[in-house]
């Protein structure tokens, strides 16, 4: 029994912790791509002309620029 009064609070503060945490990390953007990283590792990072991961306002600037088009 005494080992509660220990394993409670304890358990209390992890959970607060997690929490805390896990707010952190959507207030942080951690969340905000979930499919650009799923998407960018089917394609080679030397191709220039791979625009996957790109956000779409990069996209907009990529798709001006002088890339050679195989």
């Amino acid at each position: 029994m005494p080992a509660l009064y220990i394993m409670i609070p304890a358990a209390l503060l992890i959970v607060g912790f997690a929490v805390y945490i896990f707010f952190w990390a959507v207030d942080s953007g951690q969340y905000d791509d979930l499919e650009g990283p799923a998407h960018s590792i089917l394609f080679d990072d030397d191709d220039p002309r791979h625009q996957g991961a790109l956000p779409q306002a990069e996209r907009k600037t990529a798709d001006k620029d002088d890339v050679p088009r195989a």
